[in-house]
């Protein structure tokens, strides 16, 4: 077994060759390294307790595109490490150094400096752990001949600093959308699965019986195995539309007569169990395809068929800008707090779900998704006595041809 040495921690902060110090939460050294104390020549004693920005003044007679510039990004570097609890890579920074010997008197150096919180047991930040490399020398290696003031190898190193940490947060909120949108896909899948078992399960069950009892109403089961088959087929379609939805870009958009479009689609549906009326305004133009709006059309009239009591109202009307398609039905609405969430992928609400056990919550996220690929919107409005679904196109000014 392998005895774990004792590190002498204090030890190793001290002989560290970079520079080294340990602030308070409000900028006040608690200690410094040796490399530090002996780049500022105090003593311990003399530093501890003051302002790091004491400690390490200003220069006051740097060039205008430098002047304090260094302090202020060192303390903008300090007060994020506070805010977010993260380590912070500032950018290569000129920071002069003031002469012990020689008051008021600064050299010109370059730093390249990490700023780590040290947290408290509880997530609070403790301390600040403040680590520099000096890289004067290799400034002024590669600077250009010629250079110096505001074309400076420094300042285009600062430039290009600032474009990689843009850079860097851009990656991060990519990464993050990402990481969400793999978790929304896991989620789907995850639904998706449960809302196939259920018919596969029902197609299996039936099959047994119709195997081990001979004398079994093969009528009865062929129309239950139907029912499921369609179920199935339902899901899949849903499915498919999604992903052709995150997938496709769609070039066959025509110029379209809303509500000539409306009232042939309700002639295509099999009559449903709820009455419907419509209040249609005449000249009503979108440009769409005629496919996916039908499918937008139909998941919202199935969406209202499921939901109603007794009676659905179909409302097609110019509001300039736009052109509005709304939905509206008599049953039991939805609650304010999920006029957004009816239209997350694989959302269904507990009514819903008693409703229609055998749904997999697709048919709204696919409405919405299709009504924004035609620059519109589609949203819940607010209605007493059932729900109204809202869609909004851009009107078109034109006729049909």
């Amino acid at each position: 077994m392998v005895t774990r040495p004792e590190v002498d921690y204090e030890a190793v902060f001290r002989v560290s060759p970079a520079l080294a110090i340990l602030l308070a939460t409000d900028f006040t050294v608690l200690d410094m390294n040796d490399s530090c104390l002996s780049l500022a020549r105090r003593r311990a004693c003399d530093v501890v307790g003051r302002s790091l920005f004491d400690v390490f003044p200003a220069n006051p007679a740097a060039p205008p595109d430098a002047g304090d510039q260094g302090a202020r990004v060192l303390q903008t570097s300090l007060e994020r490490v506070m805010k977010t609890r993260r380590r912070d890579f500032m950018p290569l920074q000129r920071y002069d150094i003031e002469l012990v010997d020689r008051p008021g008197v600064f050299e010109e150096r370059y730093w390249s400096t990490v700023n780590t919180p040290v947290l408290g047991e509880h997530g609070e930040v403790r301390m600040i752990a403040l680590t520099s490399e000096e890289v004067t020398d290799f400034v002024r290696a590669m600077r250009r001949p010629g250079g110096g003031g505001e074309h400076s190898l420094a300042q285009h190193l600062q430039i290009l600093n600032d474009q990689l940490r843009r850079a860097h947060l851009e990656q991060c909120e990519t990464t993050s959308a990402l990481r969400e949108a793999v978790v929304r896909q896991r989620r789907l899948v995850y639904e998706a699965s449960h809302d196939l078992r259920n018919p596969i399960t029902g197609l299996l069950t039936e099959l047994e019986v119709a195997l081990s009892d001979p004398g079994t109403d093969l009528q009865r089961i062929l129309r239950t195995l139907l029912r499921d088959a369609e179920r199935l087929n339902d899901i899949v379609a849903d499915l498919l539309d999604l992903a052709r939805v995150d997938s496709e870009t769609h070039d066959d958009e025509r110029l379209i007569d809303l509500v000539g479009f409306v009232s042939e689609e309700l002639d295509r549906r099999h009559p449903p169990g709820t009455a419907v009326r419509t209040r249609l305004d005449p000249h009503v133009y979108v440009r769409a395809s005629t496919i996916r709006l039908a499918r937008l059309l139909n998941d919202l009239l199935a969406n209202a068929e499921r939901h109603a009591r007794s009676t659905i109202e179909i409302v097609v009307t110019a509001d300039p800008p736009d052109a509005v398609l709304e939905l509206i039905d008599d049953g039991p609405g939805i609650p304010p707090e999920d006029r957004e969430r009816v239209f997350e992928r694989g959302y269904r609400s507990e009514e819903a779900r008693e409703r229609d056990p055998g749904g997999c919550g697709l048919g709204l996220p696919i409405a919405r998704e299709i009504a924004q690929e035609h620059g519109g919107r589609l949203y819940a409005a607010e209605h007493h006595g059932g729900a109204r679904i809202v869609l909004r196109l851009p009107l078109v000014s034109g006729r049909c041809p």
